[in-house]
């Protein structure tokens, strides 16, 4: 009994989260171009995330990460507008997207993209076509630049150039990823959202993906904020991971979550899977 006391007290404390959920102060000056503030999110009298802080610096590729049914995807489709939260604020590249709409939505949308888990390609286009979409919605350029510029994301995601000419049923599943990026890469955006970008891919697939979004981050200035269950993905690319834990978020790098005591990141992060994926770094 006095044993267990003991140990009760030698306990350390939980650190008190800091400005946008973080466990420590990452911001170094940085410009925060997502920020997330007092949010909810609900559904009925069903409430996913109550209360919610959350920044993401540009730059930086963060990984969202929560057990099942703690509203990953739906946070995700919340910040782009698919959904709309019910309290709080958010600000994408600094615009506060509350009643956002019309050409002030459309030029927000333009400097973003997103990858979603299918991939969400138009089945009766080409990866040519697909590509162009976005790009005929949001600038309209000529015909032929547009197919240049097309051909030219085809390059930048590593498919050969005669990908542009096929439809995605013609595509393996990691081709299909990569063209669904391509597509989210036309408009040269500042923010790029990914949703379970190594799902469903091989060991070897889902590594030589994550090295392609981190060197397109690096080479081109990306902020990614990738929903994600792959551990091997957040050793190897993500700067800091957040997660979603009691419908809020706890963000920090991984060194500082492997030493944050809550009962799912340790079984999350100190299990089987996690000392994997921790002895592969």
């Amino acid at each position: 009994m006095a044993e267990a006391q003991a140990q009760t007290k030698e306990k350390p404390p939980q650190p008190k989260l800091l400005e946008g959920g973080q466990l420590a102060d990452h911001r170094d000056g940085r410009e925060v171009v997502l920020r997330l503030r007092g949010v909810r999110t609900q559904f009925g009298d069903n409430i996913i995330h109550n209360n919610l802080d959350f920044d993401v610096f540009r730059g930086e590729i963060v990984g969202l990460v929560g057990g099942s049914g703690t509203g990953k995807s739906v946070l995700l489709r919340t910040i782009i507008g698919l959904n709309r939260h019910t309290k709080g604020t958010i600000e994408v590249l600094g615009v506060d997207t509350a009643g956002l709409h019309g050409k002030a939505e459309r030029e927000l949308q333009a400097r973003t993209g997103v990858q979603f888990q299918d991939g969400a390609l138009f089945s009766s286009l080409s990866v040519t076509e697909n590509i162009i979409v976005p790009i005929r919605e949001h600038v309209g350029l000529e015909e032929q630049l547009m197919r240049d510029i097309a051909a030219l994301k085809v390059a930048m995601v590593g498919l050969p150039p005669d990908t542009g000419d096929k439809k995605p049923s013609e595509l393996s599943g990691g081709m299909r990823k990569r063209a669904s990026l391509a597509r989210a890469l036309a408009l040269d955006p500042e923010l790029l959202f990914l949703d379970e970008p190594t799902a469903g891919l091989d060991p070897i697939g889902a590594a030589h993906y994550d090295e392609l979004v981190k060197g397109l981050s690096r080479n081109l200035g990306l902020t990614v904020l990738m929903v994600t269950h792959d551990l091997d993905s957040l050793y190897a690319i993500c700067d800091r991971i957040a997660v979603l834990l009691d419908k809020r978020v706890v963000v920090g790098t991984m060194d500082e979550l492997l030493a944050y005591d809550h009962p799912w990141v340790r079984e999350y992060f100190h299990g089987p899977r996690g000392r994997a994926a921790a002895r592969q770094e």
